[in-house]
């Protein structure tokens, strides 16, 4: 095994991922910081909560299943609710099995734990060709990094202050800003963007549904659409 294999960081690519990622890791900050808040005012313990962003480590799931949980929702509506918002990632694994399906599954199951919304955007930008390539491992750990630690800092810092933080600081309102501004930089085509305008709508419209379901409405607008344009301009790129 290659002496960059054993050590990332030591490759040029471990710090252009480090670099490339900072960029966003405010972002990913204050976003942290109000989940580790809300899961502790939503009626956790600061243990549960420690381990919950420890181990599920999914912002959006974790504030998907946080009001279905403190609404008294049965469990397997809070595991469906997590489960369609975390769909995503069946299409990102898509794309990362292009340039990592020939490691092993020891490592590749390691690489799914940090394998994140944004790390996958911006490994994109800089690895296009859906192809194994020198560096693409390093650049990888290297911005798995600084996620990583730019989200579990904030969010064990929300869950400590939590108690002491009044909720009408409005700190949710702070937290959505912060979500909304990852989320415009992840439009990055046609599809995606229909796909957020639909999800949007479809929230809207359907939120005076019981247990926050207008949650999972929105996630399957967001698919259906998203899937559809996608299809649909791919076969136009392909007629001749």
């Amino acid at each position: 095994m290659a002496p960059t294999a054993e050590r990332p960081w030591r490759h040029p690519e471990f710090r252009q991922g480090v670099h490339d990622m900072a960029e966003v890791a405010l972002g990913v900050g204050a976003w942290g910081l109000i989940t580790g808040v809300t899961m502790v005012k939503a009626g956790l313990s600061v243990p549960l909560a420690l381990a919950m962003s420890l181990l599920v480590y999914a912002g959006s799931a974790q504030l998907t299943a946080l009001p279905l949980m403190a609404g008294g929702a049965p469990m397997w509506l809070v595991w469906a609710a997590a489960a369609c918002v975390n769909l995503r990632f069946v299409i990102f694994s898509a794309g990362w099995r292009s340039h990592f399906g020939h490691l092993s599954r020891a490592r590749r199951l390691w690489l799914t734990y940090f394998a994140v919304d944004l790390n996958y955007v911006v490994f994109a930008r800089r690895f296009p060709r859906r192809e194994p390539g020198p560096g693409q491992e390093p650049y990888f750990w290297g911005g798995a990094l600084v996620v990583w630690v730019g989200w579990q800092l904030p969010s064990v810092l929300g869950i400590v202050l939590a108690p002491y933080i009044p909720t009408g600081w409005g700190l949710g309102f702070a937290g959505t800003l912060a979500l909304l501004a990852i989320s415009c930089g992840m439009l990055t085509d046609r599809a995606t963007g229909l796909g957020a305008a639909a999800a949007g709508c479809a929230a809207v419209a359907a939120y005076a549904l019981p247990l926050k379901l207008n949650i999972v409405v929105a996630i399957a607008a967001a698919v259906s659409v998203g899937l559809l344009a996608d299809h649909r301009w791919a076969r136009g790129r392909s007629l001749p």
